[in-house]
């Protein structure tokens, strides 16, 4: 959620640095602050609040002065939001300043370490901990500050974008990336640094997009060095024309946010399983879940509570947990599941998940499973929030912001992390074989990859189906194990955001009921998949078709069988059926949007409907 801005040049940078702090606030965050450097003293503001506060902060209390400044809005991590955890921060001497984006996973011992060689901190951040790292190593190892900072992140664990200053070096700034997006704004003799261009889009249409793993040193007067972290090889970087509007990159181009958080699933989930999931060496490292691996292991049962999308998403996990590591899974309603008086044992694990963190609902199924002794493990997307805190360990699905009301990166992402896991424990309690376990994260390496030619080869086929259906006032979705869950999703994506009437279903289900609603003007999704129960929902369709029913079938590349009896298909590259989810929910996704956007509804802001829902 944070938001990076620096500059460096012959501008003043102070209004440079502020107005860019404005333009990311859309990403969300609950303090500011800004640094600045005169030529002689490193003046620093920073509150908890919005940047007008930090704005009236600073012009009553600090000077403005200075040519090269640094700015971050914070989505409170380590510690609660307050003035003194806003960025930036200070190293111990106080010659070096950061600000930081993502999570250092491995802070802890390092911050321990670091406390040994007699470091002291007056932050609960992670990022402290990162500057007088980087300061420990160039003062141990005699480098200066860009060999520092390579050497520090090659000892870190988790995700980030960096930039730091040196106050004895006044015509340098460094920055890296890992899972953070990071631009550099090239100009005549200056250059900006920003989580995205729109802080810096008025100056410049040049610039160069870090890698992951990449870092590069920003000098006035010389060309920037960009550089891996992990090897010191040189990058030869490219250099960006932007020719988009302000309003057009922060939507990155797209007409709106669900569009665009929908095409970044290829990258949100890879940026999930990265750093976890390594999968030449055939390890999943996850701090949350390695630190309680017996607790957890052991475990007589597990409980997921969740709420609406995240909801879906612990129903795929009770297939994948069972499945995988042959734990017992119950999924619930958070909103249930306190009011029920629930059989709780103290050896059951409670997973419970939440795209804000904030979700009041789950957040009172936390504390009842707390109460009665249980292990509860958080899934969240807002590092920081109430049930990052609350719970006793997690995981983080790093999706980065989801703006759009109706989730959709929430979702995969939520489900990744919930594989991984799955995996981790089947690995530690073997119940999967070595060879399988690898197969797995092969396959898991691999969904971006194939999410990508999803959204390549379909959306225009989508676009049509969703032309044909787009008056339809009611739509049936139906799926079998794994993809029973994806089924619901799909219903709940078409009434969120189009006011469509959608139900999903078991497909084995329909005969049970749903049949009778039926007919010549009833669209069908159904979810035809090879892997799994392929020729049971063959058979469904068949009985659907007879009843005239118009099917759209989602079905794996080069399927035949439901071509011929489907109305429209829309393909799907293959998969282990465990991650099948992963690739079906993208059609349905792209079908409730672009018929949301046919029917002139407000696809970001639906109706009644709140991103973060904090009331029970």
């Amino acid at each position: 959620m944070c938001g990076i801005v620096g500059y460096i040049g012959h501008r003043e940078a102070y209004p440079i640095v502020l107005k860019g702090l404005h333009r990311l606030e859309y990403r969300g965050y609950d303090s500011a602050g800004i640094a600045l450097f005169d030529g002689n003293e490193l003046n620093l503001c920073k509150t908890k609040g919005k940047v007008a506060d930090l704005e009236t902060k600073f012009n009553s209390t600090t000077s403005t002065k200075g040519n090269i400044g640094i700015g971050h809005t914070r989505w409170a991590t380590h510690g609660v939001p307050n003035d003194v955890n806003s960025h930036p921060h200070y190293s111990n001497s106080g010659n070096l300043v950061i600000i930081h984006n993502g999570i250092i996973e491995n802070y802890s011992s390092l911050k321990k370490e670091l406390i040994k060689r007699g470091y002291t901190f007056q932050t609960d951040t992670d990022t402290e901990v990162l500057v007088n790292l980087i300061e420990d190593v160039m003062i141990n190892e005699d480098v200066m500050l860009g060999k520092a900072v390579q050497i520090a992140l090659n000892q870190t664990i988790g995700a980030y974008a960096i930039t730091v200053f040196d106050k004895r070096k006044e015509n340098e700034l460094v920055v890296a990336r890992l899972g953070s997006p990071l631009a550099i704004g090239i100009g005549e003799n200056e250059f900006f640094i920003a989580s995205d261009a729109s802080p810096f889009i008025e100056f410049t249409n040049n610039a160069i997009y870090l890698e992951d793993g990449e870092m590069a040193v920003v000098r006035l007067g010389k060309e920037i060095k960009v550089r891996k972290i992990h090897d010191d090889s040189l990058v030869d970087p490219y250099i960006q024309e932007l020719q988009l509007n302000l309003e057009q990159i922060e939507k990155g181009g797209y007409e709106h946010f669900m569009l665009k958080e929908i095409y970044e699933q290829p990258n949100a989930i890879t940026d999930t399983y990265r750093g976890r999931m390594l999968v030449d060496e055939g390890i999943i490292r996850m701090a949350g879940v390695d630190d309680n691996i017996e607790r957890i292991s052991k475990a007589k049962r597990i409980l997921i509570v969740a709420c609406g999308t995240s909801w879906h998403a612990g129903l795929v996990a009770e297939y994948i947990f069972e499945d995988l590591a042959r734990i017992p899974v119950e999924v619930e309603y958070a909103s249930e599941f306190r009011y029920r008086n629930p059989v709780i044992y103290e050896n059951d694990v409670v997973i419970a998940i939440s795209q804000s963190g904030e979700t009041a609902d789950t957040m009172a199924a936390i504390k009842l499973a707390k109460e009665k002794g249980a292990f509860v493990f958080g899934v969240c997307n807002v590092v920081g929030s109430s049930i990052s805190r609350e719970t006793h360990a997690g995981a983080y699905t790093h999706a980065g912001p989801e703006i759009g009301v109706a989730s959709t990166k929430a979702f995969t992402t939520q489900i990744t992390v919930l594989t991984l896991m799955a995996l981790k424990l089947a690995k530690h309690r073997g119940t999967i074989s070595d060879t399988d376990f690898r197969h797995h994260l092969q396959q898991l390496e691999a969904i971006p990859a194939k999410i990508a030619k999803v959204l390549e080869t379909t959306n225009e086929h989508t676009k049509e189906i969703a032309f044909k259906y787009k008056e339809a006032t009611n739509c049936l979705y139906l799926g079998r194990g794994y993809n029973f869950p994806v089924a619901l999703e799909g219903a709940l994506k078409l009434k969120e955001i189009s006011y469509i009437h959608a139900e999903g279903y078991p497909a084995a289900e329909m005969k049970h009921g749903p049949i009778a609603l039926i007919d010549e003007q009833m669209p069908v999704v159904v979810i035809a998949t090879k892997m799994g129960h392929y020729e049971k929902v063959v058979s469904n369709i068949q009985e659907i078709k007879s009843r005239k029913g118009k099917i759209i079938g989602i079905v794996t590349e080069g399927d035949e069988a439901v071509k011929e009896l489907a109305d429209y298909v829309i393909e799907v590259p293959d998969t282990i059926e465990s991650l099948t989810p992963l690739l079906t929910t993208i059609p349905m996704q792209l079908l409730s949007y672009h018929i949301a956007v046919m029917l002139g509804k407000n696809v970001d802001q639906p109706r009644n409907l709140a991103k973060s829902v904090t009331v029970e």
